[in-house]
């Protein structure tokens, strides 16, 4: 369950950037190449735009601005939230970078000047805070920065326990003779990993990160706890209907337009 492209790092590059220092950023945008393009990038931006209206939006973990950038250029005020200032770098280098305002800290507890129109977390981000607290944290947070009427997007994968037999905890999801990656789940605790290894002459090396997975009806109770109701739910950006059989969701809670703003 990768954030926002796909690299996923162990607890050597950890610094305070988080998993997401330079030594990452340098090629961030290489390895999530398949996440810029235009097929991928261009319904999130439209069903984005769309929500923002005329007002401004604000995203939570900007990182190099695959989504910012292409909603700024489209007329929507942008403001950033990111731990990362490699990421951010990367993103202000950009054409159009200078014009989106950027606070560097953690997501679920930021707080920046104004109210928006929307707030919004993409591809899988809200499952890099591995405690249900941070995750309620930034329902919270979203909603303080949210006028009336505004509403909170979340991209997130379904966990796909369903291919978890029983003592098994381990989904793979790539396998090669050169490159290994699987998914650890602690059903207890709803922790769970994202894992490479890679095989370099001969040579083993592991990668890891946490996340802790999230059930929609759990996020609506998140989102309930911050005063939102959901407004709508799709199997993806281009409004497909969410089902059982869905590997994802776009989720849309609104803030309520008669609740004052935080």
């Amino acid at each position: 369950m990768p954030r926002d492209g796909g690299r996923l790092y162990g607890p050597d590059v950890i610094d305070d950037d988080g998993y997401f220092g330079e030594n990452i950023a340098a090629d961030y945008d290489d390895s999530a190449a398949d996440m810029f393009r235009p097929g991928v990038v261009d319904p999130a931006v439209d069903l984005l735009a769309d929500l923002a209206g005329d007002g401004p939006a604000l995203e939570l973990g900007i990182g190099t601005g695959r989504i910012a950038l292409p909603l700024s250029g489209r007329g929507v005020p942008v403001h950033g939230i990111d731990l990362s200032r490699a990421m951010v770098e990367r993103l202000r280098a950009k054409p159009g970078g200078e014009a989106i305002d950027v606070t560097i800290g953690d997501f679920a507890t930021t707080r920046v000047a104004g109210e928006f129109s929307l707030a919004y977390l993409v591809f899988n981000t809200i499952a890099n805070l591995t405690t249900q607290d941070a995750q309620v944290d930034c329902f919270r947070n979203a909603a303080a920065h949210l006028r009336p009427g505004g509403c909170f997007v979340v991209e997130v994968g379904v966990p796909d326990l369903r291919r978890l037999p029983p003592g098994q905890n381990a989904v793979p999801f790539h396998i090669s003779d050169t490159r290994w990656a699987f998914d650890t789940y602690d059903v207890a605790t709803q922790a769970m990993s994202s894992n490479y290894v890679t095989i370099t002459d001969g040579r083993a090396e592991h990668w890891s990160i946490p996340f802790r997975y999230v059930w929609p009806a759990e996020l609506d109770l998140m989102a309930r706890l911050a005063g939102l109701r959901l407004r709508d739910r799709w199997e993806d950006w281009t409004r497909e209907p969410f089902t059982s059989e869905s590997g994802k969701h776009v989720s849309v809670w609104e803030k309520p337009a008669d609740r004052p703003a935080d």
